[in-house]
């Protein structure tokens, strides 16, 4: 280096000075590995992946095209915070076969589920206030919990999801206001709340005169066993909130999701979103609604969910073959997870990079705990590769893990 670099200023500092909160916003492990693990040469069971090839594109691709030749200015036009109400009318008729009983008034729109659960936490949780969570958790919502500066407080769980007994534990020492929870399909361990336990957590959060927010992005997505009630179908105290998604079932690339409750509580929500982002896209709602109106959703689930339950099984089948003894792992009826404990000694942080080396990628475990992270886990995706390409990713993960041994 010349004597004139070393001389040279020093640039200034930057004139920004981040919020304190920004230091309990954690990096997403989940989009930082997929920057890696979506590499095409990598056989990526990392990402929340739906199966792109089971979009109905021509359908989106015709609703989006009525809309504009039937109501285009309208539809490229401001609009209502709330939403366009043709598909708050549709979205809160599709609930009352969950159980929620609703009005349209009583649905907010959003950009997907996630800023749901942004605008929950916005409204709701003032710094240090209590948020009881499972753990593990999905991780983008302890992102948005810890943004706002909550405390966690963490719940055990098992093959039939929350434990009761552990939330009567945490309760009996603590009070919380806001209670998150996906019972179908848990994200990230694929785990469905009995219907018992269901029936316990509302009772027990009218109790304690604490939210629910119920976050169900993967409950249409059940391939075995039998649909269960929402959370909201055993409250009559207005305790549960309910997120909802088209991402998962249409496409995410729509980033049409829903919040539905109380209608003082859902009013809240919508002055939060109009200083958040006016509205969601216009044009984006009415072709999901134009879509609704001429497209049989339900006979497109019908279609939809016997292909994920043929994923599942073939990685469930892959794990039995190919994994050494040692590693466990659950047994999902439906959504797009499931979730690995490996054998004693092995972490899947030390473990990712071996696999991408060998062309394999899965989440570590570790950052979907909100407290005590445990290492020995990881979370597989299987809804985004066929059969074949499942059974062939699973042979190389069994190999790592069996060489890390």
């Amino acid at each position: 280096m010349s004597a004139d670099a070393m001389s040279a200023p020093l640039p200034p500092p930057p004139v920004w000075r981040l919020a304190q909160r920004m230091s309990r916003i954690k990096t997403s492990a989940v989009r930082e590995i997929l920057k890696v693990a979506e590499r095409p040469d990598i056989l990526s069971f990392a990402g929340g992946l739906p199966a792109p090839e089971l979009f109905p594109v021509q359908a989106i691709a015709q609703a989006h095209a009525q809309v504009m030749a039937d109501e285009g200015p309208a539809a490229l036009q401001y609009s209502t915070t709330e939403g366009f109400g043709p598909l708050r009318e549709w979205i809160a008729g599709h609930l009352g076969k969950k159980g929620r009983v609703c009005e349209a008034n009583q649905v907010l729109i959003t950009n997907g589920s996630q800023q749901g659960i942004d605008l929950v936490a916005k409204v709701l949780l003032d710094p240090g206030d209590l948020v009881i969570v499972e753990n593990p958790s999905y991780l983008a919502a302890l992102q948005t919990f810890g943004g706002y500066e909550a405390k966690f407080a963490t719940v055990e769980s098992d093959d039939q999801g929350m434990r009761m007994d552990d939330l009567e534990r945490v309760l009996a020492t603590c009070k919380p206001k806001l209670l998150y929870i996906v019972a179908n399909f848990q994200n990230p361990k694929g785990t469905t709340l009995a219907l018992e336990r269901r029936k316990k957590l509302v009772e027990l959060a009218q109790q304690h005169r604490f939210l629910i927010l119920e976050d169900d992005p993967y409950g249409e997505l059940r391939f075995r066993g039998e649909h269960l009630p929402s959370l909201a179908a055993f409250d009559d105290q207005g305790v549960v909130v309910s997120l909802g998604t088209f991402s998962k079932t249409l496409a995410p690339g729509l980033r049409i999701g829903w919040v539905a409750g109380p209608r003082d509580f859902v009013r809240s929500l919508t002055i939060a979103k109009q200083s958040t982002d006016l509205h969601t896209a216009t044009l984006a709602q009415r072709a999901v609604a134009r879509l609704l109106k001429d497209f049989d959703y339900y006979a497109h689930l019908d279609a939809l969910t016997p292909v994920y339950g043929q994923r599942a099984n073939a990685m469930l089948d892959a794990l039995k073959a190919y994994m050494p003894q040692g590693t466990s792992w659950t047994h999902p009826e439906g959504g797009m997870f499931l979730w690995a404990r490996l054998p004693p000694g092995l972490s899947g942080d030390t473990l990712l990079p071996r696999a991408i080396d060998q062309k394999v990628a899965f989440v570590p475990g570790s950052p979907f705990f909100a407290s005590d992270p445990r290492s020995e886990f990881i979370r597989l995706n299987y809804s985004n590769r066929p059969p074949e390409l499942i059974t062939e990713g699973m042979q190389r993960l069994g190999g790592v893990i069996s060489g890390a041994l």
